[in-house]
């Protein structure tokens, strides 16, 4: 059993063949998959998208690129999406400052905005950090996000900041650039403990080796799982049954197989 804990299925790389792409899925043992939301169509979508599939839940949220365009309607919209039951988090939320294409002080803003929901909510949050580390911990930390836990997904941190955010109870995820050689997010793999990691996907990007170079998809984390069994001197089942353990726990999941 497997749990690809961050894909994007909504996505139009997977208009053309969506069905079949959660068919492969769920024939390579992957039993759960989190859908997450970028901004309000995209979360909007997420949960229609959950609705169809026991195999699917939903975020809902408003990715750092589009901070811009959280108004309170918006913000009030997310609300309403959270309450669904196929809704286990918000995200994606957090900051982008390599790519900026919202204003820092609005990425900012949104980032706290959407916490003090989850907050409200009592909601895992789903955390994008890109370039901009001391500022995702700075304000994790003054909003008091460890009420509600959540992930830093993709993880591209330092293992300090891994285990700051570890000590308020978020979980680490990897994904396909485990596959990609050697450096720190293999050295955190290997000493962080197991019941603190999970593993995704982050589908259509970051496609791990073997396929790398093609569209991403739920069926191939199982190769971040091997890596990271590897990596660890492990079972590729030791992995795959914790971290599937530990989305379930962090997500509050019923799991549910699909036929």
């Amino acid at each position: 059993m497997l749990t690809d804990s961050h894909a994007h299925l909504d996505f139009s790389q997977f208009k053309n063949d969506r069905e079949d792409v959660i068919a492969r899925a769920l024939d390579a043992g992957v039993t759960t998959m989190l859908n997450v939301g970028t901004d309000l169509a995209s979360s909007e979508a997420s949960v229609a998208l959950a609705h169809r599939h026991l195999s699917i839940y939903a975020a809902v949220g408003i990715h750092p690129h589009d901070a811009k365009t959280l108004t309170p309607k918006v913000l009030g919209r997310l609300s309403e999406l959270a309450t669904d039951e196929k809704v286990v988090a918000i995200g994606e939320i957090g900051l982008d400052y390599y790519r900026n294409l919202s204003p820092m002080d609005q990425q900012r803003m949104a980032f706290r905005q959407q916490i003090r929901l989850a907050i409200k909510l009592d909601m895992p949050i789903v955390v994008h950090d890109r370039d901009a580390h001391a500022d995702v911990l700075k304000i994790l930390q003054e909003e008091g996000a460890q009420r509600v836990r959540g992930v830093l997904h993709c993880f591209s941190g330092s293992l300090d900041m891994a285990l700051k955010g570890l000590e308020m109870g978020f979980l680490i995820s990897f994904a396909g650039p485990i596959t990609y050689g050697g450096g720190k997010k293999q050295e955190i793999a290997r000493k962080i403990s197991l019941d603190k990691i999970l593993v995704e996907t982050d589908c259509p990007f970051l496609t791990p080796v073997p396929h790398r170079g093609k569209r991403n998809e739920p069926a191939y984390v199982r190769h971040v799982a091997e890596k990271i069994a590897g990596i660890r001197g492990i079972s590729f089942d030791e992995v795959a049954e914790a971290t599937s353990r530990n989305a379930a726990r962090l997500f509050r999941l019923h799991v549910e197989c699909e036929t």
